[in-house]
């Protein structure tokens, strides 16, 4: 990078918002505040705002159908992936990919009401 790039940079501190799309908010609040436990900071129409870990997540359906797709893969970081694995089982919710998982890549994938597909994952000390 030269010195006139570098100063001209936008200097990206942080994600502060990522959008999901779904289809169905009322479900989809239930899956992300009651079976993942993350925090429902608000609800605005058929909007819904998470935290997690400091990053908003929002809720949304489609705004025009060019926008109707599957979204990112989300990783969402666990201190336990055996204990995250055991919970989400307890609340029936659907893993692809299950224990024993090797010490350099712990990744579990599990179903959700949304377009895109959750991942808990939990890396080595």
């Amino acid at each position: 990078m030269t010195s006139s790039t570098a100063s001209s940079a936008i200097s990206i501190l942080q994600i502060g918002q990522i959008a999901i799309n779904v289809h169905d908010t009322n479900r989809a609040v239930e899956f992300y505040r009651d079976t993942l436990g993350l925090r429902l900071l608000f609800t605005a129409g058929k909007l819904a705002f998470f935290d997690c870990g400091g990053v908003r997540l929002m809720l949304t359906p489609p705004e025009r159908p060019e926008f109707d797709h599957p979204a990112s893969i989300l990783y969402f970081k666990v201190a336990d992936i055996q204990a995250a694995h055991a919970r989400l089982v307890e609340r029936k919710v659907k893993i692809e990919g299950a224990p024993p998982w090797s010490p350099e890549c712990q990744i579990m994938t599990c179903g959700w009401p949304s377009s895109a597909t959750p991942k808990a994952t939990s890396w080595p000390s």
